[in-house]
């Protein structure tokens, strides 16, 4: 992967595994945009980062019409070669099944649908300037449901990425194009912070070590460091695979 007036997109990249990812682009000396809903997140990450390399912040709500097509109008007039899009950006809540309303659904489904067609733009720029690479943040639930934490339509939007991740590693692969996904277990970032309080957050996510062989919760850089692996050149020959980053959870139980 050439770092000269390359580019990478990290969707959801002001936090959590988005921006370690980031991190770890930037100094490899490739530019880095990162799109978020905005709001001092976005603005802090771009300071904090701009001492490793050339880092630019993208205001856009995923789920807002005008937001995503002003998004996919820059991606399709981007001049830089977009080398690498990471589509980290996520919510999550578990909600019993039975107490999912609509707007519970929607609110994983249309970002589904956002991530598909941000994709699309990016594909087509990575074709115009002879490929890239693609990796997309799934998740252990699309694979393995926690009675503890139920969340049945989080599951289903992100076994659909997974999906995803694997057809359009089929149809990309003759344009020069990789797409893979990580799955990881429980990892601390602040998507946790949407329904635990921030006084208990390190405590109740402990509670979780034991669920990992390991015998602990990950990190986002840990997470961010096999994304970056399958980005590279060093993972050329890997494409539509799903990657459990998970502590061995998908390997069995304690």
């Amino acid at each position: 992967m050439t770092t000269s007036n390359a580019l990478a997109l990290i969707v959801g990249g002001s936090s959590g595994i988005g921006r370690a990812t980031a991190e770890r682009l930037l100094r490899r000396g490739i530019q880095v945009d990162l799109v978020s809903r905005g709001g001092n997140k976005l603005e802090t990450a771009v300071a904090d980062m701009s001492a490793l390399g050339v880092v630019a912040g993208i205001t856009a709500d995923l789920r807002n019409a005008e937001d995503l097509e002003r998004l996919i109008a820059r991606i399709d007039t981007e001049d830089r070669h977009i080398v690498a899009l990471v589509n980290a950006a996520g919510t999550f809540n578990p909600t019993a099944f039975i107490d999912h309303t609509p707007e519970d659904f929607d609110r994983y489904h249309d970002l589904n649908r956002a991530l598909f067609f941000v994709t699309q733009a990016v594909a087509r720029n990575m074709q115009g300037h002879g490929g890239g690479s693609i990796v997309n943040v799934g998740s252990m639930w699309a694979q393995q449901a926690v009675k503890a934490t139920p969340s049945s339509a989080y599951s289903m939007a992100k076994a659909g990425l997974h999906a995803f991740t694997q057809h359009a590693a089929m149809e990309l692969t003759d344009n020069g194009i990789r797409v893979n996904a990580v799955s990881p277990a429980v990892v601390k970032t602040p998507i946790y912070g949407e329904f635990i309080e921030a006084e208990s957050l390190d405590e109740t996510l402990a509670g979780f070590d034991p669920f990992h062989p390991i015998g602990r919760i990950g990190s986002a850089g840990e997470v961010a460091s096999v994304v970056d692996f399958l980005l590279s050149d060093e993972a050329g020959w890997v494409t539509g695979a799903i990657w459990d980053v998970d502590g061995g959870v998908m390997a069995g139980r304690n």
